[in-house]
């Protein structure tokens, strides 16, 4: 008969850091079918077979790429049952809305063909293509000048310099603070008064600039500060000073590790050009406004529009996980750079 070893022998022959079997933890292998070996139960504390939560944790880091399996411990059956009810309940409910939603526009004839083919007209498609071509415009522009603000606004909050780390700090907490629409407001009805004349364009770009650099600010910040302390241990002790450093190893090292975020950040920009109703610049959500109070299609429009913004910021989304993909690095607990 083979002789079973004590607790204490047990924990006392364990190297150092491996799991130890107890009561609780055999209790739970034996509840989990999925988890015992052809021969019989797993037998927890074997070396020769795969320990259970060992096996998942190993399992979640291979499909995540990461080790993720500490994190959390998978549903067992009984989780998985639940949440699979839990998923159909809510695509039910999802799809008893929607048919309600369509049924009402049926109703009120929302659905009709004259509605939308409407939208297949030249004339319509070309109103529509211009609106969407002002939206990448303001977009486009506003990001080329918000993201070399925000460099600069960052530098600032990392430097030595107590004026200059004080200043850029008010800037960028007190622009996070103000919203867009009221610095639009300014630019349209306190400018003219001063004198200062700008097209609806620049009224519309210079309020996205001027908030969203503090936010690329935060960004390029959050990025330097996230490399490890080596790094610019490393150049110091190379003779490199202070800005040298910032400029040959730390930065490029952060716009590699950020530029999936900023490329998301383009969404933001995209969502801020629609308040271009404030100034009344023909940007697309505008287009369609004015598209439908004129065909009586405002459903319609914003509609179409809708589906235009999400297609945009899917392109988007689908161009930041790319640059994830290949920026991607691993990365290891370390101290901050200070």
């Amino acid at each position: 008969m083979k002789r079973i070893a004590s607790p204490s022998s047990a924990s006392s022959s364990a190297p150092l850091g491996a799991d130890v079997p107890t009561a609780s933890t055999n209790d739970y292998a034996r509840r989990q079918g999925d988890r015992q070996t052809p021969g019989g139960p797993a037998l927890l504390g074997d070396p020769m077979v795969p320990q259970p939560q060992s096996w998942w944790r190993a399992h979640l880091a291979a499909r995540a790429g990461d080790d993720v399996g500490s994190l959390f411990d998978p549903p067992g059956p009984r989780g998985q049952n639940r949440i699979a009810v839990a998923t159909a309940a809510s695509l039910l409910v999802l799809a008893a809305g929607i048919w309600l939603v369509v049924r009402q526009f049926a109703s009120h004839g929302q659905l009709d063909a004259a509605k939308w083919t409407l939208f297949a007209e030249p004339t319509v498609m070309r109103y529509l293509l211009t609106g969407l071509w002002a939206t990448i415009r303001v977009t486009l522009v506003s990001g080329a000048l918000a993201l070399p603000f925000g460099a600069l606004l960052a530098l600032g909050r990392l430097a030595r310099n107590r004026p200059a780390k004080w200043l850029a700090g008010i800037y960028v907490e007190s622009m996070r603070a103000v919203p867009l629409l009221l610095l639009i407001y300014a630019f349209l009805l306190g400018l003219p008064g001063a004198g200062v004349h700008l097209s609806l364009f620049w009224q519309l770009v210079w309020p996205i600039v001027i908030t969203n650099a503090a936010v690329f600010a935060e960004i390029f910040r959050a990025g330097v500060r996230a490399l490890p302390r080596g790094q610019s241990e490393a150049a110091h002790a190379l003779g490199l000073g202070y800005w040298p450093t910032m400029r040959l190893v730390l930065l490029p090292q952060a716009i590699r590790s950020i530029s999936p975020t900023l490329v998301g950040q383009l969404v933001r920009l995209l969502k801020d050009s629609t308040l271009g109703y404030a100034v009344s610049f023909l940007e697309l959500l505008n287009s369609a406004k004015v598209l439908g109070e004129f065909d009586h299609t405002i459903v319609q429009s914003y509609l179409v529009v809708a589906v235009i913004y999400v297609f945009i910021n899917s392109v988007l989304a689908t161009a930041a996980g790319w640059l994830e993909r290949r920026t991607g690095m691993a990365r290891t607990p370390s101290s901050p750079i200070r």
